[in-house]
Formats: structure tokens, C-alpha cells, sequence
């Protein structure tokens, strides 16, 4: 340097009473608003050129210079009715959307866009046409709809992903307008899925005006309370006539502390007049424990072709009144007892009845007749009739023969497993090895 710095200034002695306050340089005040488009440097952008902090970059219309595309300006915020730390309404805007810019307190280095408008190149979605409705719109057509026409009030959300998947309430119409139902309809053109950790309830019950308890099942419980009822009186006449009678405490214990209040993680349905379910194809009903089917007057299963009822341990089926008819119209009637004893059994008579052919009656070993003390025993040493009053015989021609035999083929029962998976409780088993029982349940 050829000379030293220096630095010349004007100031006043400090103190603690007065402070020093430079005059304010002055600067023009913008009045009103500026239109601008927002700009993007992507060309012809599908989605919101915007910064980490959600602004935007404009370009006035008054700016007919030059500028890298999405470098018109410094990035402006916007106004929004709705904002806060990290919640907020954000509706993105792409680039050509026309905006007014503001300043705040009029000044040009504090820009922000005011407000969002309509051109003649963005036409509004709601005009004259439309006029009762209250839309929002996305560029993909995501859409929330309320219609406001008096008596024809309706409710849709929409997005167009995987076709079309929509929430319709109230006047249900279609894209002309035409009503096509009424109520509410949830569709969509892929996957549904419902899911409610605690328990869900399906009902067709009136609560007119949306009055009431969102789970008020009371009338439903008694219902099935008094089904219960029902099924115990019946279930006891049949452990009364020897028959096994239906596991109750099962069915009761499921209403009061599960379906109840949906008190557990349950699927409650009720209609008052009906409920159908039909399939195409194929429907399943599968319980990992209990499956209880209670009727209060009559039950219906009618099968086209097959039908197979498979049970692991017992079948018991009691009737209280009017009897049992087993029909078969063609095709032979096999009842098997392939391991243990049949019975038939009679307070009055029993007919066993061949009307085109023959009966047939074998046993291994021995067959004893018995009416009224009077018998007929046949086995392989002979025959032994016997009676306490007369023995008549009456025949055309009673002859003697030598003597002879029949060998009849005597159908052999397959064997099957002596443990059945199902009645085996591993865990039963592993806690008493572990406890050093000597009763295993489950077994």
C-alpha cells in the first residue's frame, strides 16, 4: 500500500438513555397485487416445482427478460387458510398456474402469492353447469365432490388408481347425472380390505337420523339369547333320551364375553329380515374350535350332487317330535357300524320290508329271534327253536334234507390310525413331562 487505511465516521457518546437510529432508506410501497405464472424447470411438469420449505418460483407477467427456466425468482411462499409446524393445507401447484403475488407491508423484496386463479388456459371445474357442487380436484383426478342440490345431496371420493376406487354417499348418480341408487357405496376396481383390531359390527337395523349408540346391539343379543335358550331346552331332552347334547357353554360363553359389546376381536352381522351369502364358486365356513348353527324354526341344506360330513369323534342327531325319514330314490342305503355294535331300536314295531327282492340277514357267528319269550337261535352247531305255549307249523310240504351249509364272505373295515391328530394336545403333553404328571388330558 502506498498509504495507510482509513475510516472516517460520525457518532454520538454512548449512554444508556439514547440510542442511535440511522434514517430509514427510503423504498417504494407496492400497492395491490402483480399476476405471475409459476414456472418449473422441468418442461411441461406434472407435479409442483417446489423448495425444502414448500415455496414456489414465479414469473411476473410484466418480465419480459430472459431467465433459465425455474429461475425467474427467488423462491416465494404462499398464503395459505391453513398452516402450522408440520400440519397445514397444501394444495401443490404446477408450473403455468397463474397467481397474484403480494408484498407484505408493500415492500418489492417481500413477495408472496397471495391467491390462485382460473385462465381461459386452466378453465375452473365448477361453472354454470355445475354450480350446485363443491369440488376438489387434482391434476391425477383424485376428487372430493359434495353436492349441495336440495333432495339430492351426495358425497364422492375418488381416485383413478388400478381403474377406479370411490366412496359414494347419499344420491348416488352417475356421470350424467342420472340417480343409480341412494345410500352409501364403497367400490373399487382392485383389492377391498376391512380391518378393525377390536371388532367389527354389521348391522341392517334402523337408527333413523343417526340417533343412538354406534354399537347398540341390545335387541340382537336377545335374540341371540333367546335362541340359546331354545337350543338348551333341546339340547337337554336329548341328553334326557340318551343322545349327546349340544356343547351350550361354548355358545353362551361366545355371546357374553365376545360378541357382547364386541368385548373381543368378533365380526357381528344381524338384518332383521334376512341375510343371503352367495358365491360364484366355492363358500367356506371354517372355525378352528366351534361351528353352532341354531335355527328358531326350520334349517334347509340342499345339495345338487355330493355331500360329505365328515366327524372325528361322535354324531349324534336327536329329534323331539315328528320323526326322521332317511329316502334314498336310487342308489343303495349303507349304514355301517364298522367296529362296535348297531342298534335299532323300537317302542313300537319295526319293518323291514324287500319289495321286489329278498332279505337278507348274516351273522358270523349267531343270529337269536326273539318275540315274546319264544326264540330262534341259528348258528353254525344248529338251530334251536324254542317257545313256553304251542309250535305250529303249517306247510304244503314239510320235507327233510341232508344236511348243508352257506358260506357268506363277511366284509372286512378298513383300520385306521388309533391317535387322531386332532384330539392330541402336544402342549398338554409337554407340560405334564414337564410338571411330572401322570394324567395327560387332551389324549
Amino acid at each position: 500500500r502506498d498509504r495507510s487505511y482509513e475510516l472516517t465516521f460520525t457518532a454520538i457518546p454512548y449512554s444508556e438513555r439514547y440510542g442511535y437510529r440511522p434514517a430509514l432508506i427510503p423504498r417504494p410501497v407496492m400497492a395491490g397485487t402483480l399476476p405471475a405464472r409459476v414456472t418449473s424447470t422441468v418442461k411441461n411438469d406434472i407435479y409442483a416445482h417446489i423448495d425444502k420449505d414448500g415455496r414456489y418460483r414465479v414469473n411476473l407477467d410484466f418480465d419480459r427478460d430472459t431467465w433459465k427456466p425455474g429461475y425467474e425468482s427467488l423462491w416465494v411462499r404462499q398464503s395459505r387458510p391453513y398452516a402450522g409446524d408440520t400440519y397445514g393445507l397444501h394444495l401443490p401447484l404446477l408450473a403455468g398456474t397463474e397467481v397474484s403475488i403480494a408484498f407484505e407491508e408493500g415492500n418489492p423484496d417481500r413477495p408472496y402469492i397471495a391467491g390462485v386463479k382460473h385462465d381461459s388456459a386452466h378453465t375452473d371445474h365448477v361453472t354454470i353447469q355445475n354450480y350446485k357442487r363443491n369440488v376438489l380436484r387434482t391434476p391425477a383426478n383424485n376428487k372430493i365432490r359434495l353436492d349441495d342440490e336440495r333432495g339430492k345431496e351426495h358425497i364422492k371420493v375418488s381416485t383413478e388408481y388400478g381403474g377406479k376406487s370411490q366412496l359414494n354417499l347419499g344420491h348416488l348418480v352417475d356421470a350424467g347425472k342420472q340417480q343409480r341408487g341412494e345410500g352409501f357405496e364403497l367400490r373399487t376396481d382392485l383389492w377391498g380390505a376391512v380391518r378393525a383390531k377390536k371388532g367389527i359390527f354389521i348391522s341392517a337395523d334402523a337408527q333413523d337420523k343417526a340417533q343412538g349408540q354406534v354399537r347398540e346391539m341390545a335387541d340382537i343379543i336377545s335374540e341371540l339369547n333367546s335362541l340359546s335358550d331354545k337350543i338348551q331346552k333341546l339340547s337337554d331332552d336329548a341328553a334326557t333320551a340318551n343322545a349327546d347334547p349340544a356343547d351350550m357353554a361354548a355358545q353362551i360363553a361366545l355371546i357374553t364375553s365376545r360378541i357382547n359389546d364386541l368385548t373381543a376381536s368378533v365380526i357381528l352381522m344381524h338384518a332383521p329380515k334376512g341375510v343371503a351369502v352367495a358365491s360364484g364358486e366355492h363358500l367356506q365356513l371354517a372355525a378352528v374350535k366351534n361351528l353352532q348353527i341354531n335355527a328358531g324354526n326350520n334349517a334347509d341344506i340342499g345339495v345338487v350332487k355330493n355331500m360329505f360330513i365328515g366327524v372325528g369323534r361322535a354324531l349324534s342327531v336327536f329329534v323331539r317330535k315328528a320323526g326322521i325319514r332317511l329316502i334314498a330314490n336310487k342308489g343303495a342305503v349303507s349304514v355301517q357300524a364298522q367296529h362296535d355294535l348297531m342298534e335299532l331300536l323300537a317302542k313300537k314295531s319295526i319293518e323291514i320290508v324287500s319289495t321286489e327282492d329278498e332279505i337278507k340277514i348274516t351273522a358270523k357267528k349267531k343270529i337269536t329271534i326273539n318275540g315274546g319269550g319264544s326264540y330262534i337261535r341259528i348258528e353254525g352247531s344248529g338251530i334251536e327253536p324254542g317257545t313256553p305255549g304251542d309250535y305250529n307249523v303249517k306247510a304244503v310240504h314239510y320235507g327233510r334234507q341232508p344236511k348243508a351249509s352257506e358260506k357268506v364272505p363277511m366284509p372286512e373295515f378298513p383300520i385306521l390310525s388309533a391317535v387322531d391328530s386332532s384330539d392330541f394336545c402336544l402342549e398338554c403333553l409337554l407340560n405334564a413331562i414337564k410338571n411330572d404328571d401322570a394324567v395327560v388330558e387332551g389324549v
